[in-house]
């Protein structure tokens, strides 16, 4: 069957060609943050200085005054009030307790005693064997090592102080962190119900800890141990629970078809199969209880953290450096010989029967040994005070000083202009426009570029957080702390993606650089002060590139991780096309790594602001500043406590809105 087509008549009218199909043009995100910055900056223009809620520094909100009232009130009342009486107070004394008995082990003379109950040779020798039987003959070395060096600085009892109180928190820390983390690891229930509660106290800067303990503990050893255990126990948790959920569910069921009853599956599965992530959780529950501990000495902590503190505000460099290298010293020993241990069973499994042949019988020489030098340590003087003035310690202090000094006479035009270029041409504009800007325009171009960068949810929690920094009174000092942040992450950024591109391109650089990065991470973040304060004098700018150098490692990984992973086939699809490297970096690898980039952003901009806060030791000023002083000037109290709320809710709104950019990008 034929089908006859027919022609079409022709007419005198022209056919009108058909109209095109209308394109749906969208304006992208960045041409949208673009335009918000556009009217930011003209209604700028328009109504500087209006409505800018600032606050002088000695001046008090209604809200400060009642912060103040409450905290009166508590401590009239502390010894009566039934909360405190059979609560607060209860806690307060078991955990002092826990820590007088640490010091007076180790550091403080015990009762009846001169010195502690074990000295420095009995505390080498446990820290030798106890080094040697989680980890191996290097390990054991280098602690030793590592804590003889500590007395030969002049430090050992500021030293041990810090070990106490690092060692006490932890174990009450695990206590409760261990068991909590298996039970997220068995139930889905549990696990939804901790993750916000974890991710919340992970996102809270350390100083943020400090004040409202100070309220319910008052100020001393058990405030800094609460508030170190409370800092320290999420990674044990979130860890504890990741390893759990990690066991093959395989194994899991042929537990179960062998008739295994849930305990016996726990017991003689899931955790042994799971020990050495657990064990990583614990080496990261430690090196976060070192960095607490060390900023707790705010809060009356003694130790390392002390002697650094008093020699930044009094700006001697010299004292803060020893310190610093003190606490640097024990993260380094405390980290090797816990992820030693998280690797001792592989190495027992390569080498089976000749490993345990000649380990067990030294392994008993070695607890005989220690066991003799605690004995010594506890009958005899010498071997209980450490011996010799500390004169490496006063070598260390005098050499640190003498560098100050010929650097601040020698590098004074190099350092002066890198502080004056980023600062006035990068942080006083950016600064003077958040704080001269009326308040409601800032919240406003904040809540904007929370819509346009994470979505709708993320602007919701950004209104909230901008609410709420108004109601906390320190509007202005929270605009000055963000600019500083948000100057930091920027420079934080470049660092990251200039390094973080090298080392996922190159195999050979990554082997380089990375145990370099990893090394910075272990540093609490009092020891990043010390040298740029030697360089830049007690400033903002100090504050800003301690800030810098404290997180650019992680943004450097993780980008680095994120590059790295791009598809070697897109990679060489790209070179076959004609790309040249500048190419393929900025059209393939970067847009195809953009969900790291934006994880990057997240944990630079964390990192930063935990920094920034803790430069009020050094001049940053702004909220902390007002954090320091509070708990130094009782009439500040309240500011101080608004302040370290402040901080929450900036730290709160840039996670949220950079999880959210992060979770879009990777969609």
């Amino acid at each position: 069957m034929t089908v006859a087509m027919e022609k079409p008549e022709k007419t005198g009218a022209v056919e009108e060609p058909a109209a095109p199909a209308r394109t749906e043009r969208r304006i992208s995100r960045p041409m949208a943050a673009a335009a918000i910055l556009v009217v930011w900056l003209v209604l700028f223009l328009v109504l500087r200085g209006k409505q800018t809620l600032t606050l002088a520094a000695a001046d008090l909100t209604d809200l400060h005054r009642w912060f103040n009232d409450v905290n009166d009130s508590i401590g009239a009342n502390r010894n009566s009030n039934p909360l405190f009486l059979y609560f607060f107070n209860e806690i307060r004394l078991v955990i002092d307790s826990l820590v007088t008995f640490v010091q007076e082990l180790i550091s403080q003379p015990a009762a009846g005693r001169a010195v502690p109950q074990i000295g420095w040779l009995g505390v080498v020798g446990i820290v030798g064997y106890v080094s040697w039987a989680v980890g191996n003959w290097r390990v054991a070395l280098l602690a030793v090592a590592g804590f003889t060096f500590l007395g030969l600085q002049g430090l050992w009892q500021e030293s041990m102080d810090t070990l106490a109180l690092t060692v006490s928190a932890v174990f009450v820390a695990l206590l409760f962190a261990i068991p909590l983390g298996v039970w997220a690891g068995l139930s889905d229930r549990v696990n939804r119900i901790v993750t916000p509660f974890l991710d919340f106290m992970q996102t809270m800067p350390t100083f943020v800890y400090l004040a409202p303990l100070t309220l319910f503990f008052l100020i001393g050893p058990a405030s800094a141990t609460i508030a170190t255990l409370i800092y320290a126990a999420p990674p044990a948790i979130r860890i504890t629970a990741h390893a759990i959920r990690s066991v093959p569910t395989t194994t899991v069921e042929a537990a179960d078809s062998m008739g295994a009853t849930r305990r016996q599956t726990l017991t003689k599965v899931l955790l042994p199969m799971s020990k050495r992530t657990v064990v990583m959780g614990v080496n990261q529950t430690i090196m976060a209880a070192l960095a607490m501990v060390t900023i707790a000495a705010l809060i009356d902590a003694p130790g390392l953290g002390k002697t650094v503190v008093q020699a930044l505000q009094s700006l001697d460099v010299g004292t803060a450096f020893n310190a610093g290298l003190a606490i640097v010293v024990m993260a380094i020993v405390l980290d090797r010989v816990t992820t030693a241990a998280s690797g001792r069973e592989e190495e027992a499994r390569r080498s089976k029967n000749r490993f345990l042949a000649w380990r067990r019988p030294l392994l008993g020489v070695g607890a005989a040994a220690a066991a003799v030098l605690v004995f010594l340590s506890h009958t005899y003087v010498w071997a209980a005070e450490f011996p010799g003035e500390g004169g490496i310690g006063s070598a260390i202090s005098s050499g640190a000083d003498s560098v100050t000094t010929w650097a601040q006479d020698n590098l004074a035009g190099l350092t002066n202009a890198i502080r004056d270029i980023i600062t006035n041409g990068l942080l006083n504009p950016f600064q003077t426009l958040l704080t001269d800007s009326p308040w409601w325009l800032v919240g406003a171009a904040l809540i904007a570029l929370g819509i346009v960068v994470g979505g709708l949810r993320a602007g919701v929690t950004t209104a909230v957080c901008v609410g709420l920094l108004v109601g906390t009174g320190v509007w202005s000092d929270s605009m000055t702390t963000l600019a500083s942040t948000v100057v930091a992450t920027v420079l934080v950024m470049l660092l990251g993606i200039g390094f973080g591109v090298w080392m996922g391109r190159s195999a050979l650089v990554d082997r380089l650089i990375r145990p370099t990065l990893d090394a910075a991470q272990v540093m609490p973040p009092f020891v990043y002060l010390v040298p740029f304060l030697a360089l830049f004098g007690a400033t903002r700018f100090t504050a800003i590139v301690a800030a810098v150098v404290y997180a650019a490692p992680v943004a450097m990984k993780i980008i680095a991780d994120g590059v790295r992973n791009v598809p070697a086939t897109t990679v060489e699809a790209a070179t076959s096309a004609g790309c040249n490297t500048w190419q393929i970096i900025t059209k393939v690898q970067l847009p195809m790594a953009r969900s790291a980039l934006t994880l990057a952003t997240n944990q630079g901009l964390i990192y930063v602001l935990s920094m920034v806060v803790v430069g009020g030791l050094v001049g940053a000023g702004a909220l902390g500043y007002d954090v320091v002083a509070g708990f130094s000037q009782g009439q500040l109290y309240g500011k101080g406590l608004a302040a370290g709320l402040a901080i929450v809710l900036l730290g709160v709104m840039f996670d949220r809105i950079t999880q959210a950019a992060a979770r879009r990008a990777g969609a």
